[in-house]
């Protein structure tokens, strides 16, 4: 993909940063937040459809609530964000307003996009509200969210929110200009990469680590953007600060770093298989399993599995290692954990002999499993 095919792109998740929406920490930045709003009227005016996927939250009720530093009892972080998440879309509401626009709040946990069911409902909700000329403005639910279920930072979410609707273009607003062949902030010689493939793993060895406000740095993402490309979604990393930004990667300005997906996208169920950034167990697998896996395309069955850990059932996701530990795959298991260690390496033909009765000769159906 060329980023000139940004200007043909239909659908956008356009992701702000918190350092970006409070002014690393000032308190919301109204005047930003309108001018980017502006900025996003205008493209919903030429027929382009907008989700808009905003971190800030706790941030801004970090703010409200007189606090200089981000609190690490998830309680606090908690209370912050319910304080902060009213002003804060509050805001973005009454600012498209003023443009004739309606808004609309959804707000998510990782439970939300992993459970098949509840991911359809939020899929249908969003594009209902996009068919409505409605703009959806999603981020994590933080005042409920756990360790267990949360993200991680919005990047992620924007990524999958992409993958939801499959958008054509992600664009992440940032503090920095883009992605550089070293951190900008220490290294005066680093040049920023305006184009590459999202799953280039040299992007992962330059980007730097996270900000004081924010849970992500550009590490982030990178790897929100190889989630996007599974979707066929391109993603450009760039600077919010810099004047009119949003229009002028609309019309095809070399700003910001653009990654382009360079494989054909998943199916959407595939898509959100690979969602799964949380499992209930890892299953590791022989040399032969894996070589079926990957080069073969098979389903995985029971004899090729050496080692399995977690607690699941059967329906739940699980990881699929290989024997040096590296993540191979993500599928759904047909045997709960402990089916599946009486079923380590037994061949198709003996597991009703195994177990008593047999439930599906795969392990895991190529159809329910997705590779990494």
């Amino acid at each position: 993909m060329n980023r000139n095919e940004v200007q043909n792109a239909k659908r956008w998740v356009i992701k702000i940063g918190s350092a970006l929406l409070t002014n690393d920490g000032k308190g919301l930045d109204k005047a930003r937040i309108a001018d980017w709003v502006a900025q996003i009227a205008k493209l919903h005016q030429r027929g382009i459809e907008v989700v808009l996927v905003s971190s800030g939250a706790v941030a801004a009720g970090m703010q409200q609530l007189g606090w200089s530093q981000r609190p690490t009892e998830m309680a606090d972080l908690q209370a912050a964000a319910a304080v902060g998440q009213a002003s804060l879309v509050q805001y973005y509401q009454d600012i498209f307003a003023v443009f004739g626009l309606q808004t609309a709040q959804i707000l998510l946990t990782h439970d939300d996009l992993s459970d098949r069911t509840r991911y359809l409902n939020a899929r249908n909700t969003v594009r209902a509200l996009i068919k409505h000329k409605v703009i959806p403005i999603i981020n994590e639910n933080d005042t409920v969210v756990t360790d267990e279920i949360k993200f991680g930072d919005n990047d992620t979410l924007g990524a999958l929110v992409a993958n939801l609707i499959e958008a054509d273009a992600l664009m992440i607003m940032t503090d920095q200009d883009g992605i550089f062949t070293a951190n900008p902030r220490t290294n005066p010689d680093a040049e920023l990469i305006t184009s590459a493939r999202a799953n280039d793993p040299y992007l992962l060895t330059v980007a730097s680590g996270a900000g004081t406000l924010g849970r992500g740095g550009m590490a982030t993402k990178v790897t929100a953007a190889r989630l996007a490309a599974r979707s066929g979604t391109g993603t450009i990393i760039a600077g919010g600060r810099n004047k009119d930004i949003i229009s002028r990667i609309y019309q095809g300005e070399e700003v910001g770093s653009w990654l382009y997906p360079d494989e054909a996208p998943l199916t959407a169920r595939k898509q959100w298989l690979a969602g799964h950034l949380r499992t209930k167990g890892t299953v590791v697998v022989d040399a032969g399993a894996k070589a079926a896996l990957t080069a073969n395309g098979k389903s995985l069955l029971a004899v090729g599995v050496k080692q399995v850990t977690g607690t699941f059932q059967r329906g739940d996701a699980v990881s699929i290692l290989d024997h040096e530990g590296q993540k191979v795959a993500i599928g759904l298991a047909n045997y709960s954990q402990e089916e599946a260690k009486a079923l380590c390496g037994v061949p198709c033909k003996q597991i009703a002999q195994t177990l008593g009765y047999e439930v599906d000769a795969e392990f895991v159906h190529r159809d329910n499993l997705v590779l990494l």
